[in-house]
């Protein structure tokens, strides 16, 4: 089939968005390709289409699981054949889902990038015939993305085992010195890069200083009016908002990590459902979400990055009709973004000894613990070695980035089944034990491919069709799983910890001090770029956020907050004009040219001299300029 049958028979889409068609002839073709298409551009389509396109297995590098399990659901309802891999799935079943992709049971393969470090995994991708290698969230191979991941730079090593695969890389957010870092660590041959232009003609960027941001807030979801996402920081606030809009009679829920995931997925589900309501959540939410009419987004807090900000305010106006993305911030949100990067970046002795006190909590001896998994229990390991959370938190990331443990984004795992007996035995199975047999009956009758794969199963569907409670049916596939006729992997609702490697010795953690101290800085210029961003009242938003990409706009966009204030400035007399800008204070001659910068600067001086003197205007001793309070 050509790319656009394929497209019509699983999307029902019958043409492509711009660039994607030229995106998938560059990949078809075998060349390595770079896409950077902004969020909701159609990236996945760009890799799904030539993996079906093409004989083998398409291998998808991605950092989330999040977005990895997402695609994967998606792609599965479509009746396409994709698996991942994630921390949690035990050795059997990972060995299972590998089988099947040199058996050519699988089309595309979603990985992390840590899974490329396993000698599993390299015996069995050896044995693959790879279609292409695909590299979801490209940016974090870039020591300068704002989500660097260390084990991405395991992708080029694999290259060697498939050297005819093309790489398709993909991102939304990338600056220019990012685009080149990709294109070096990938090691692109023959490559070509396709970027379309990030500007949103639809898009009105908006940023507010307020010390009411939550009367603010209110204003402008009720103005707006539709569907809406209100990004905050941390997940109390989520609850205290929603209740707070609820009680305004605006629908809303709250959407943060610590909810059960099942929770979150009803809650995602009624909101993309719904032409109205507000999703109130942290940077948890938003990934993989498919909603084109959301009207507004709404910053509460300062985002760390551009980058952040930028992908997180592109998921309003998917459906190319006006939309609005607002920032609200006040003088402390900046002091918090500043004093919160020293607790991102806690010194490398406290990550080394958080790394000793996690292991001595769970009795790990050295040279031992790899793939064993607890329950992480982080507020008691705080309390026992006096820990601050949040700095804890941030040191256990670095050593997950170290590839030495797993914390798994998603704590609830659905079970799963794998049967791994023949059916002919199963079958006298069933007949010589009546009770669990007429289990299984119901379950076959369920689930598909369960001799072949694990299947993530809900044992309470399985006992309203056979007429048994949910423990009871927990019981049943337990007993299957001690007879070793199936493997049962129950859910978990625990938050997790996975020990990715044997425990090594506390003097052979070695985090280099020159790629912690880049990695502080490039973190640093990231925050203040966003700062300058909030706090820059005289450019058009719309062209800040451009150039920050390598992408150069040569006007406003007419929309924004700063454009529409100077079309309004525009249409008063240029004394006006003045007036209003020195009401927020004294300015000099400079300043007041930057607050007014479509006046030609000899008209504006002057005027300026027009109006000492006939002293309507004074200076003071350092040649500030003020309005006469009496005029």
């Amino acid at each position: 089939m050509t790319p656009l049958e394929i497209l019509e028979k699983y999307w029902h889409y019958d043409s492509f968005r711009p660039l994607q068609e030229e995106i998938i002839d560059s990949v078809l073709s075998g060349r390595d390709t770079l896409a950077l298409l902004p969020t909701g551009g159609g990236k996945s389509l760009c890799y799904q289409i030539p993996a079906l396109a093409k004989e083998g297995v398409a291998l998808v590098v991605s950092p989330l699981i999040a977005l990895m399990k997402d695609q994967v659901r998606s792609l599965t309802e479509k009746h396409i054949k994709a698996r991942c891999l994630v921390s949690g799935m035990t050795k059997r079943e990972i060995e299972t889902v590998l089988n099947n992709c040199i058996n050519d049971r699988v089309k595309l393969l979603y990985v992390s990038p840590e899974r490329l470090q396993s000698r599993t995994f390299i015996d069995h991708l050896r044995q693959m015939n790879v279609s292409l290698i695909a590299v979801d969230e490209a940016h974090c191979i870039s020591q300068w993305g704002y989500d660097f991941r260390p084990p991405y730079c395991e992708i080029a090593r694999i290259r060697q085992y498939h050297p005819s695969a093309p790489v398709v890389a993909l991102t939304a957010t990338a600056t220019p010195e990012v685009v080149d870092d990709i294109k070096e660590k990938l090691d692109f041959r023959n490559g070509k890069v396709f970027k379309s232009s990030f500007f949103r003609p639809k898009l009105s960027y908006s940023v507010f200083e307020e010390e009411d941001k939550t009367g603010k807030m209110l204003r402008i979801i009720k103005g707006v009016g539709g569907s809406g996402i209100v990004y905050v920081r941390n997940r109390r606030r989520t609850i205290e908002l929603a209740n707070l809009l609820n009680d305004n009679d605006i629908p809303a829920a709250a959407y943060h990590a610590g909810i059960p995931l099942k929770e979150r997925d009803q809650r995602q589900k009624e909101w993309q459902k719904s032409s109205c309501g507000v999703m109130v959540a942290t940077n948890a939410f938003g990934m993989g979400i498919d909603k084109p009419d959301v009207r507004f987004v709404i910053h509460y807090d300062l985002p760390e990055s551009p980058e952040a900000y930028f992908q997180e305010a592109g998921r309003a106006g998917r459906d190319e009709r006006q939309a609005y993305a607002v920032q609200l911030y006040q003088r402390s949100d900046v002091e918090r973004l500043h004093c919160s990067l020293e607790r991102d970046f806690p010194p490398l002795n406290y990550i080394r000894n958080v790394y000793r006190a996690v292991c001595n909590f769970y009795q790990i001896p050295v040279g031992s613990g790899q793939d064993s998994r607890f329950d992480f229990e982080m507020e008691k390991i705080c309390a026992a070695y006096s820990f601050d959370v949040y700095t804890f938190f941030s040191a256990m990331r670095f050593i997950e980035r170290e590839g030495l443990v797993a914390l798994p984004e998603h704590s609830e795992l659905q079970s799963r089944l794998f049967i791994t007996v023949g059916k002919e035995e199963l079958y006298r199975f069933q007949v010589s034990n009546r009770e669990i047999g007429d289990m299984l009956t119901s379950l076959l009758r369920i689930y598909g491919g369960i001799f072949t794969d694990y299947t993530p199963i809900s044992e309470n569907a399985i006992g309203q069709r056979c007429g048994k409670t949910e423990t009871q049916v927990a019981n049943m596939l337990k007993e299957l799983n001690r007879l070793q006729m199936a493997e049962y992997i129950p859910k978990t609702l625990k938050p997790q910890i996975i020990f990715s490697s044997p425990r090594i010795d506390i003097k052979d953690l070695y985090v280099s001090d020159r790629n912690y101290k880049d990695l502080k800085r490039s973190e640093a210029n990231r925050r203040e770029a966003i700062i300058r961003y909030a706090t820059n009242n005289s450019e058009c938003r719309s062209r800040q956020l451009l150039r920050y990409f390598g992408e150069e706009q040569q006007s406003g966009c007419g929309i924004c907050d700063v454009c529409l204030a100077r079309k309004r400035q525009e249409s008063l007399p240029l004394e006006e004009m003045i007036k209003q800008v020195l009401a927020s204070g004294p300015q000099t001659i400079k300043q007041l040219a930057d607050r007014l910068p479509n006046i030609d600067k000899e008209e504006l001086t002057t005027t300026v001299r027009s109006l000492l003197n006939r002293r309507v205007l004074t200076t003071d001793q350092d040649f500030r300029i003020s309005w006469r309070s009496s005029s």
